[in-house]
């Protein structure tokens, strides 16, 4: 997977919040705010291509979790973005 360009953290008064940004991205249904967990797994996953197991294993090195509370807190976040439309598979 990948996320789709054009999307970007951004923060706004403190609130850390994803973005579309671009004429090809206005859409204002699609500013979603995130905390700092998300906001972290969101700069990794702009890296480039990531899964679910390279974030999950981002989350347990970053924060202290365990790996079976990371893959799913991983999963549901993914499956947002991607109800959302910011990824691509």
């Amino acid at each position: 997977m990948k996320t789709k360009q054009g999307f970007n953290i951004q923060d706004i008064c403190g609130v850390k919040i994803i973005v579309a940004e671009g004429i090809q991205n206005i859409d204002f249904s699609k500013i979603i705010s995130v905390n700092d967990t998300a906001a972290f797994l969101w700069t990794e996953a702009q890296r480039g291509d990531f899964t679910e197991q390279s974030l999950t294993d981002a989350l347990v090195k970053e924060y202290d979790v365990t790996p079976e509370t990371a893959a799913k807190d991983v999963h549901e976040l993914v499956q947002q973005w991607s109800d959302n439309g910011l990824i691509l598979p």
